[in-house]
């Protein structure tokens, strides 16, 4: 059974799945002190429940909120979005960070000035077995995050406390990778050698990379790809990303493969007025408006599109 913000759900009642995609992405202490001028919960809350209708009425049944203490989750807030559409939501527990945590980590865990359990795997296995931030709201998933620093002191001490909390859970990992300098190498390597099941981990943004050869030694090491990008213009071209999708279907890696789009309905990141003119189809409506169109031109069947929406990502995230 998975939880959903909804409630439990079966692995087969998961339905066609966008397997990493963020609704609110915030900084509660720049919200606070620092606020966004374009951030209005009001119509921002509006907006996400829209964009979820819509994503009802074109055959998605579930998304994978990936948003983790590092980039502002509120799960009071997107559990409420759950309950007023049909979408089903699951939240995810972790750290983001690419290269450093906040003090407290360095100062509080074992062998540290502040002795004590690992805080960071008191959050994984709270969030996962008992509820976020005070609620009975449960992970279903655990992201972290390694870029172009690589793994860093700070990125292995999340890696550690998320293969622990794996270990203990069967919770899968997903990650975000830096495609351009191979850097889901290095993550296979590291949660491999902490005892992680690298079938159940997702290489995040794989779909960025035009390197084929790096592509293969991914999924031939037995994790799932994330072709997680569509319409993120910045990071790479949906031409590309087909075009690579194509090349490893071709090569039988059609059990490992999944679609999503990394997007946000408000990201004080990359809030939506820079959006609209930098990267207009970076939404969660893209893959079923514009790339599934295309890629059956291209010769998918129904079959292998619902594996690759349906199937897979519920073997990533039962390990049926």
């Amino acid at each position: 059974m998975i939880p959903t913000l909804t409630g439990e759900v079966s692995g087969a009642q998961l339905g066609t799945t966008l397997v990493h995609e963020h609704l609110i992405v915030g900084d509660p202490q720049l919200d606070r002190d620092l606020p966004h001028p374009e951030w209005d919960a009001e119509a921002v809350m509006a907006a996400a429940q829209t964009q979820l209708q819509g994503l009802a009425a074109l055959g998605v049944d579930t998304i994978v909120d990936l948003t983790v203490p590092g980039l502002g989750r509120d799960v009071r807030r997107v559990a409420e979005l759950a309950r007023r559409t049909s979408v089903r939501i699951l939240a995810a527990t972790g750290w983001y960070t690419s290269n450093v945590l906040p003090h407290f980590f360095h100062l509080n865990g074992p062998g540290r000035l502040v002795q004590g359990p690992d805080p960071l795997l008191q959050l994984f296995l709270g969030d996962i077995q008992s509820g976020i931030a005070g609620t009975e709201l449960r992970a279903a998933i655990i992201k972290v995050c390694s870029d172009t620093a690589g793994i860093t002191d700070d990125v292995a001490q999340v890696f550690t406390a998320a293969a622990q909390a794996h270990r203990i859970t069967g919770v899968p990992i997903t990650t975000h990778s830096d495609p351009s300098s191979r850097g889901g190498l290095d993550q296979q390597r590291l949660l491999g050698r902490l005892g992680v099941d690298l079938t159940r981990v997702v290489i995040g943004h794989s779909g960025d990379s035009t390197d084929l050869e790096y592509l293969v030694e991914l999924a031939q090491a037995g994790s799932f790809l994330g072709f997680d990008r569509f319409g993120m213009r910045h990071t790479g071209s949906d031409a590309d990303r087909v075009t690579m999708l194509l090349n490893l279907l071709e090569l039988g890696f059609e059990d490992q493969l999944l679609l999503s789009h990394d997007a946000a309905v408000f990201s004080r990141i990359t809030p939506p007025s820079w959006r609209a003119e930098h990267a207009p189809h970076w939404r969660m409506d893209h893959l079923h408006r514009r790339i599934l169109p295309q890629l059956r031109t291209q010769g998918m069947d129904s079959a292998l599109e619902h594996r690759l929406l349906v199937e897979n990502p519920r073997r990533m995230l039962t390990g049926a």
